[in-house]
Order: C-alpha cells, then sequence, then structure tokens
C-alpha cells in the first residue's frame, strides 16, 4: 500500500518546527510546564541550528502526500562517537563496534495525524539510513505511547539506568 504520506530531509531552516515539535513531546509527557513552554522552544532552536552547521543532526519530516509544505511529523537523530566496544550476544557472536552512534530523538507527530503510520514511516527512514551509513548502533529512549511502535520495529528494551542529578545537588538558596 502506497503511503499517503511524504518525507523529506530536514535543514537548520526547519530548526524552528522541530523545537516546537520537541517541545510538545516533553509537554505531551507531562514534563514542560506552560511558563517554561516558549524559552525551551527558543533553547531548543538555538541548539538545533548549532547542530546542524556541525552535522551533529539529522532529521527527517513528514507531510501529507498533496501538501508538502504542512509539517505533521518529524524525527531525528543526533549523532555521536563512543568509545569501541563489545557487540553482540552468546548466540550470534561478538564482535567490536567502533563507537559511531545515534540516539533518535524528537520523534512527534501532531495529535490529529497521530496512528496513521507517519511515525513508523520516519523511522523507517531513519533506520535505513543508519544502516546505509554503517553506524554501530541506533538507541533512543521510549515514551511510554511510543514504546509499541519501537517493539514494532524490533527495538529492544535495554539496561540503561539513570541518575537524578536533581537528588544529589544541594538546594539553591
Amino acid at each position: 500500500m502506497p503511503s499517503r504520506f511524504a518525507t523529506r530531509l530536514a535543514s537548520a531552516a526547519d530548526a524552528a518546527v522541530i523545537a516546537r515539535h520537541r517541545a510538545r513531546m516533553f509537554q505531551d509527557m507531562g514534563q514542560v510546564p506552560a511558563h517554561l513552554f516558549d524559552r525551551f522552544v527558543a533553547n531548543c532552536e538555538q541548539r538545533l541550528r548549532a547542530m546542524f552547521e556541525t552535522n551533529e543532526y539529522v532529521g527527517w519530516l513528514a507531510s501529507p502526500m498533496d501538501e508538502p509544505n504542512h509539517i505533521i511529523a518529524g524525527a531525528g537523530v543526533q549523532l555521536r562517537t563512543v568509545l569501541p566496544h563489545p557487540f553482540g550476544d552468546p548466540e550470534s557472536g561478538y564482535t567490536m563496534a567502533e563507537g559511531r552512534q545515534a540516539i533518535i530523538i524528537n520523534v512527534f507527530t501532531e495529535p490529529e495525524w497521530r496512528r496513521r503510520g507517519a511515525a513508523h514511516l520516519l523511522l523507517q527512514e531513519i533506520i535505513a539510513w543508519a544502516l546505509e551509513q554503517r553506524l554501530d548502533s541506533l538507541v533512543l529512549h521510549a515514551s511510554r505511547e511510543g514504546r509499541a511502535l519501537y517493539e514494532q520495529l524490533d527495538f529492544k528494551a535495554s539496561n540503561e539506568m539513570r541518575l537524578d542529578w536533581r537528588r544529589l545537588a544541594p538546594p539553591n538558596d
């Protein structure tokens, strides 16, 4: 079945829409209160522009096939270098990963367009790109709402843990 969405690579000119998507994504998860929203968008836009300049961020945007200027979803990767490490498992064997990794970020679909395949299409674009780039790994942090989509695309839960820095820092007076 042909897709009813078109995708394209994002550019620095798209930083504002990507920043707004990122803020709305975190807002949907209850992590960006209204009073911080505009500042969060501005900070994200500034950082995204810099990341586009250094090729540290690669993003894709989706639009309805007949409305290419109507951006309804987006997703991207932040490229990073990690130390070489063993990669694999006891069944298939181990190899050495060189440390070329991308973390999937900014996966967002406008509410009225959700559950129609746009995010799935964007993630397929990212996976194909990562394979073409010969990255060692592709990782992401899944929201509860996004987990089913990622599992459908064969992502597996990992052993990552997180430290809450706020609990360690002395209170600001």
